[in-house]
């Protein structure tokens, strides 16, 4: 049975890793002293759930976390480190810090290396996420040991809401726009002065134009989204942020 190591040290192990083309060796110490950490750690670079979900929103709320203490998040898996920095570039995630486990001795100090033969993946790291204070743990999350790859509580979220219970999260934004388009200029301009982060798709690269009339059941840009719901355009855009300042 996993056992939560809350109150206890985290282990003391070196990693290496490749950076600029150089080997270099980070301690534990490196990471941990004098700073809290949050750390979340997975079965495997490049694998679904790892990808699709834990990764980008840890990301994603990167600076509602440091705004309530954290100084860094860490993502550690029993992966090499060239397969890490190359899954790192892939998501795109440059507000955490990827650290390879290799030989899974920090993992294995947790007591969190599990059998994954069946998958061809040899030993790999059970799903969890941590809350570490000066190398000590403060506060450990551990998926249930049920089949399969549970994925319920080591989320960033549930973090979260243990670091900073009831506080506001950050929108879930996305722009549809077309390169040289002034409107779409004028509806980033409007987020990024509001400090809200956005995704922008751009037409021809992220997405066709059936594809804006399929999402927004519209033909022109921008076409803005928030938290699920559409917006519009610029116009429409500054209206809803005029009545949510309105309403603040």
């Amino acid at each position: 049975m996993l056992q939560s190591k809350e109150g206890q040290k985290v282990p003391s192990v070196v990693f290496h890793v490749r950076q600029n083309s150089q080997w270099v060796d980070i301690s534990t110490d490196d990471i941990f002293s004098g700073k809290t950490v949050i750390v979340f750690s997975l079965p495997g670079a490049f694998t679904p759930t790892c990808s699709s979900s834990h990764v980008p929103r840890f990301n994603q709320l990167a600076r509602t976390f440091k705004a309530h203490g954290v100084d860094e998040i860490v993502c550690i898996s029993v992966n090499d480190t060239f397969v890490m920095n190359e899954w790192k570039v892939d998501q795109a995630a440059e507000n955490i810090r990827f650290i390879p486990d290799g030989n899974g001795e920090f993992t294995e100090g947790m007591g969190m290396l599990v059998d994954k033969n069946h998958l061809g993946f040899g030993k790999r790291s059970w799903r969890y996420s941590m809350l570490v204070k000066n190398g000590v743990i403060e506060k450990m999350f551990i998926e249930p040991e049920v089949e399969g790859d549970p994925f319920e509580v080591s989320d960033a979220d549930t973090m979260l809401e243990y670091i900073a219970p009831g506080v506001e999260k950050p929108l879930d934004v996305s722009i549809m726009t077309r390169k040289g388009c002034p409107f779409c200029a004028r509806a980033k301009a409007m987020l990024e002065d509001e400090g809200i982060e956005y995704e922008e798709l751009e037409l021809n690269r992220d997405y066709t134009d059936r594809s804006l009339r399929a999402i927004a059941r519209a033909g022109t840009v921008p076409q803005v989204f928030i938290n699920g719901q559409r917006i519009g355009g610029s116009t429409d855009l500054e209206a809803w942020l005029n009545a949510r300042d309105a309403a603040k």
